[in-house]
């Protein structure tokens, strides 16, 4: 499980249309603050899916080759071909040119409540899903597991925190840095995009099935 989460939580953090996102967010009028309201409402997305699955399974998680366990495996299995469909669909697509998303150029004016809500609109909710599948393993009994779900959702909010608290301590440095970066994502988001879906989806496949047969 600790494996997993690591690898969906790295997943998760170099995503590039959220952080292309957050970034413009840091670089408007209220860049600060806006950027706070949306690294807390995509925090308390992955804590409040986390949550639900431990309500779910009580914090003990199902017997191994049960129906539970094998349909959470099913689950994640069926992400991960999903993700590697997708992938291999956006890869497949002539590119074509694309201007940004109209809400950008209503950044300046936006409130804390529209940034929080931008960041449930972005967040990668295949992603999410089978770090949600993964926690069901969780045993709430031992301080591993409690820190393994803890790790994964600062994991997957880890490049959120890092330009916030760069902002915050440098701004004149941050927003000249992290707008070349933006600049740099927006260049290979398809690319990146491709990559991840491919990667963490095979690695799911890969994973559920060995999960199946062993």
């Amino acid at each position: 499980m600790v494996l997993d989460l690591l690898v969906i939580g790295t997943a998760i953090t170099l995503g590039p249309l959220h952080n292309s996102a957050f970034i413009l967010l840091l670089s408007s009028r209220r860049g600060v603050r806006q950027g706070l309201a949306f690294l807390l409402s995509w925090l308390a997305n992955l804590i409040a899916v986390i949550a639900c699955v431990v309500l779910l399974t009580g914090g003990q998680p199902p017997a191994r080759h049960s129906v539970p366990s094998t349909a959470t495996i099913a689950a994640k299995l069926a992400i991960g071909l999903a993700m590697v469909l997708y992938g291999a669909h956006r890869h497949r697509r002539p590119p074509h040119p694309h201007g940004p998303p109209r809400w950008t150029t209503r950044i300046d004016n936006a409130s804390p409540t529209t940034a929080a809500g931008l960041a449930w609109l972005l967040q990668p909710w295949a992603m999410v899903g089978a770090g949600a599948a993964t926690a069901v393993d969780a045993d709430l009994s031992t301080l591993t597991d409690w820190l393994a779900l803890t790790g994964y959702c600062l994991l997957a909010t880890l490049s959120l925190i890092i330009m916030e608290m760069y902002t915050v301590w440098a701004p004149t440095a941050a927003n000249a840095r992290l707008n070349a970066l933006r600049g740099w994502l927006e260049r290979h988001q398809e690319q990146l995009i491709v990559t991840l879906s491919l990667l963490l989806g095979l690695y799911l496949m890969a994973r559920s099935i060995y999960q199946l047969v062993a």
